[in-house]
C-alpha cells in the first residue's frame, strides 16, 4: 500500500513541477523515484527500517527525506505546498487520458481553464478545437478520456480497493471483542471495480469495535460512528464502511451484505415460496429463526448448496444450486504456471531468473516469458538478434534449474493489418506465441474484428492477449465483434487471455463465460512487469471464478507435459 501511495504522490509531484515548467532533470528523479518504488518487491517501510531507502537507485537526499516523512507522518509537505500553489483543478485533470501537462498549460493560458467545468465547456463550446494542434481528433479524445476519468472517480479498481480492504479486516481481526471480520458487498463478490468498500464484522460490543475502527492509524477522516455503524476515508481517499452485528447474527448478515442485489431478490421469492423470509437478521419460519449463524445454514434451509460469493449474481447460480449441480470453479491453488510476463529484455523491470525464481515460490511448475516484439519501441521491443540472446539466457537457466520450465515466447504485435510482428520464421522458434494489439486499438469494429480474426489464423499463434484492450480509467474496450473473434479462437485452437492486471482484467468475466461456452481455451496470466506484479494472478482468477470457468477449461491450469502436448496438438490441427 506504501509503496504505491508514495509512488502516486511522487508522479503528481513531477506532473506539477513540469506543469511550472520546472527543468526535465528535477522532473525526472521524481518520476523516476515512482517507478523504483512501483517496482520494488519488498515493503519500502522495511526497506526504511533497515536504513537501506539511499541504495535505491535515484534516491538523493531529498527523496529519501520526503518517503521518510511520509511513512513517519502520512503527509508530504513539498506536495501539499505544490498542490496549493497550483488553481484550481488543474493537477487533477492530468488523470484524464489523453491530457498532459502541455495541453493543460495551453487551455490555462489561452481559454482560462482552470477547473473542470472550464474544461467541460470549453469542450461542449468547441472553443477547445481552436487551439493549435488541436483539431476534431485531438478534442473527440480529450473529451472521451473526460467522460473515462468522471466514471473512473466514481469506482476504483479491485487491485486498489481489495489490499486496502484487507488491511483494515487484518487490522480489525485484532481488536478485542471481535469474533468475525470479512468484506462484503461488492468487493467480496470481486467485482472489477468497486464504489464503496463494505466491511462486516461480528462482536458482542459492537459500538467499541465501531470506535476502534474509526481509530486504526490508515484513517485520514471520520464520517460516521455510531453504536453498529461507521464510515471514514483513509489516506488515500477511498471510503470504508464498518457494519458490526451480533456473533449469532453473523451468517445471515454476511450473505444479505454479500449480495448481490438480484441473487438477493430471487433468495427472497424463493423463501416466500417455502412459507419463510429472509432479510439480514436471519431466515425465519413465522415467529421463529430457522438460520442465521453461518451463510451456509440459510442456503441449506432454503434446499441449496451454499455457491462462491463471486456466483451471487442471479445467473443461473441458485437454479444450479437447487439442482445439486453447482461446478467446482477454479481456484488461484489450481494454476500451474503463469502465461505472460516482462523481463528487463524489454519493458520489464526484473531479469528472467528474477522472475523464474519468484514464480518457484510460488508452487508453480512453469512461466512464459513474453518481451515486447520489435514494433513496439515505446517498450523495448526486442529485434531478431535479441530474441536469439534472450533465448540463449532461458536455455542456460533451464539447464540448472529443477522441477521448473521457463518457456521461451514472445508477445508479439498484431499490426493493423492483422499480420504478426515477426515473420514466421522468428515466431517458429519461440515455445508458445502471444499475440496483442497495442495500436490502433480504436480502429472501426469491422477493421478489427477482421485484424484480431487474421492473428487468430496465423499458424503461429497461440494465445491473443488482452483481447480487448481496455483499461480502467485510461482507455475503453475496443469496438469488435467478440462472439466472431471467439469462434475464430476455437476454431483455430487458440486460446484466449484474462488478464490478471487490475488495471485490465481483460477478458471481463461475461466475454470470458461467453467464450468457455463457445468451446474456447481461456488463459490466464498476470502480465508483470517485475516480481512483486506475478501476484496479481488472483485478480484474474476472481474474474475466472465469476465465469463460472472451471480448471480445465483454464490453460495454464495444466501440468508442464499437458500444456506442451495442447501446444502441439494445436498446432497439428492448425497446419
Amino acid at each position: 500500500m506504501k509503496n504505491r501511495e508514495i509512488a502516486h504522490i511522487f508522479e503528481s509531484i513531477a506532473d506539477i513541477l513540469e506543469l511550472q515548467g520546472e527543468n526535465l532533470f528535477r522532473v525526472n528523479a521524481y518520476r523516476n523515484a515512482a517507478r523504483i518504488l512501483q517496482d520494488l518487491a519488498r515493503d519500502v517501510e522495511h526497506v526504511a527500517a533497515e536504513g537501506k531507502l539511499a541504495e535505491l537507485p535515484g534516491f538523493g537526499k531529498s527523496i529519501v527525506e520526503h518517503v521518510e516523512e511520509y511513512l513517519k507522518t502520512g503527509r508530504m509537505a513539498r506536495y501539499q505546498e505544490l498542490r496549493r500553489e497550483m488553481p484550481g483543478d488543474l493537477v487533477d485533470m492530468l488523470a484524464i487520458p489523453g491530457v498532459g501537462p502541455r495541453t493543460i498549460v495551453l487551455m490555462k493560458e489561452k481559454l482560462g481553464v482552470t477547473t473542470f467545468e472550464d474544461l467541460k465547456r470549453v469542450i461542449n463550446d468547441r472553443s477547445l478545437d481552436a487551439l493549435p494542434g488541436m483539431g476534431e481528433k485531438k478534442v473527440d479524445h480529450i473529451r472521451r478520456g473526460y467522460q473515462l476519468y468522471l466514471s473512473a472517480r466514481e469506482r476504483m479498481t479491485l487491485g486498489v480497493a481489495l489490499p486496502a480492504a484487507e488491511e483494515i479486516v487484518e487490522r480489525l481481526q485484532k481488536v478485542k471483542g471481535v469474533k468475525h471480520v470479512s468484506v462484503a458487498g461488492s468487493l467480496r463478490r470481486m467485482k472489477e471495480t468497486i464504489g464503496d468498500i463494505d466491511i462486516l464484522a461480528s462482536g458482542t460490543d459492537p459500538a467499541k469495535i465501531v470506535q476502534e475502527f474509526t481509530r486504526l492509524p490508515q484513517v485520514a477522516e471520520v464520517l460516521a460512528a455510531g453504536d453498529t455503524r461507521g464510515s471514514v476515508r483513509v489516506e488515500d481517499g477511498l471510503q470504508i464502511d464498518l457494519r458490526v452485528v451480533t456473533p449469532g447474527e453473523w451468517g445471515a448478515a454476511l450473505q444479505y451484505f454479500t449480495g448481490g442485489k438480484a441473487h438477493n431478490i430471487k433468495l427472497r421469492e424463493l423463501a416466500g415460496r417455502k412459507g419463510m423470509k429472509i432479510n439480514e437478521y436471519g431466515l425465519q419460519k413465522g415467529a421463529r429463526r430457522v438460520a442465521a449463524k453461518t451463510e451456509e445454514d440459510i442456503y441449506h434451509k432454503l434446499g441449496l448448496d451454499c455457491m462462491p460469493p463471486e456466483m451471487r449474481e442471479d445467473r443461473g447460480e441458485i437454479e444450479a444450486a437447487a439442482r445439486h449441480d453447482l461446478p467446482r470453479i477454479v481456484q488461484l491453488a489450481d494454476i500451474r504456471g503463469d502465461l505472460q510476463m516482462h523481463s528487463t529484455w524489454s519493458d520489464g523491470g526484473d531479469s528472467i531468473e528474477a522472475m523464474a525464481i519468484a514464480a518457484r515460490k510460488l508452487g508453480y511448475e512453469y512461466i512464459l516469458i513474453t518481451d515486447h516484439s520489435q514494433s513496439l519501441k515505446v517498450a523495448q521491443g526486442l529485434v531478431p538478434a535479441d530474441v536469439k540472446k534472450a533465448r540463449a539466457e532461458i536455455d542456460r537457466l533451464n539447464a540448472k534449474l529443477k522441477d521448473f520450465r521457463v518457456l521461451a515466447g514472445t508477445e508479439a504485435d498484431i499490426l493493423p493489418d492483422g499480420s504478426i510482428d515477426y515473420p514466421d520464421k522468428v515466431l517458429e522458434a519461440f515455445d508458445i506465441v502471444l499475440a496483442s494489439v497495442h495500436m490502433r486499438l480504436d480502429d472501426p469494429s469491422d477493421r478489427m474484428t477482421e485484424r484480431v480474426i487474421r492473428a487468430i489464423e496465423n499458424p503461429c499463434v497461440r494465445i491473443i492477449g488482452h483481447p480487448t484492450g481496455r483499461r480502467f480509467g485510461y482507455r475503453e474496450a475496443s469496438a469488435m465483434d467478440m462472439e466472431k473473434v471467439m469462434k475464430a479462437a476455437a476454431a483455430n485452437h487458440v486460446a484466449l487471455e484474462i488478464n490478471a492486471h487490475y488495471e485490465r482484467l481483460d477478458l471481463n468475466d461475461v466475454h470470458a463465460r461467453m467464450a468457455a461456452d463457445l468451446g474456447v481455451m481461456l488463459v490466464i496470466s498476470t502480465d508483470a512487469h517485475n516480481t512483486a506484479g506475478l501476484s496479481m494472478m488472483r485478480f484474474g482468477v476472481s474474474v475466472a471464478r465469476r465465469a463460472w470457468l472451471k480448471s480445465e477449461q483454464v490453460l495454464n491450469c495444466k501440468p508442464l507435459g499437458k500444456l506442451l502436448e495442447w501446444r502441439r496438438m494445436s498446432k497439428a490441427v492448425k497446419r
